[in-house]
């Protein structure tokens, strides 16, 4: 069975302030756009990069997630680590995933330019950081997931099968 990673980066619901939503909201799109059978690895992080870090490198090299997404930590405030603790973690950056996201997000968010999420790569593992808001989840990943399956080929991970909810994706032949 595929195991997929959701890290919900927050202060405030890792302590129990309240409850995660952005997590959840991963995890629906997760079920909506994947036909491959797959169960998930949750962590809940506080905004520490040690502890960011930690967790994208057990997703990665312990649970070998082949796609783990992040969400939270990603503006400028001084509590937002994300992007330093995923620059840390990964082999390679694949900036062009950051700059897509951002386009269009701020075609409705004006302040989406404020947005710092990466995406790369450790081994064979995707790693995409989101914003915190439940609502740009599914629309930042909308903007990238044309090139989500084929990047997680590309790197050693597996075929990802889609349902017909997802956005359509590509294959070069």
């Amino acid at each position: 069975m595929l195991t997929l990673g959701i890290v919900t980066i927050s202060d405030r619901a890792s302590t129990g302030v309240y409850e995660d939503q952005s997590g959840p909201a991963i995890r629906e799109v997760y079920t909506r756009w994947l036909a491959t059978p797959w169960t998930e690895a949750y962590r809940l992080v506080p905004d520490e990069q040690p502890a960011i870090e930690a967790a994208l490198r057990e997703l990665a090299d312990a649970l070998r997630c082949p796609l783990i997404v992040t969400t939270g930590g990603t503006g400028p405030a001084p509590r937002d680590v994300t992007p330093e603790a995923t620059v840390a973690v990964c082999d390679r950056l694949l900036p062009g995933f950051s700059e897509q996201m951002r386009a269009e997000s701020v075609k409705t968010v004006p302040t989406a330019i404020l947005s710092r999420q990466v995406v790369g790569t450790r081994g064979a593992s995707l790693i995409i950081n989101l914003p915190g808001k439940p609502k740009a989840i599914e629309e930042c990943l909308r903007a990238v997931w044309a090139a989500v399956p084929y990047c997680v080929e590309l790197i050693g991970g597996p075929t990802l099968s889609m349902t017909d909810a997802a956005p359509r994706h590509h294959r070069p032949s």
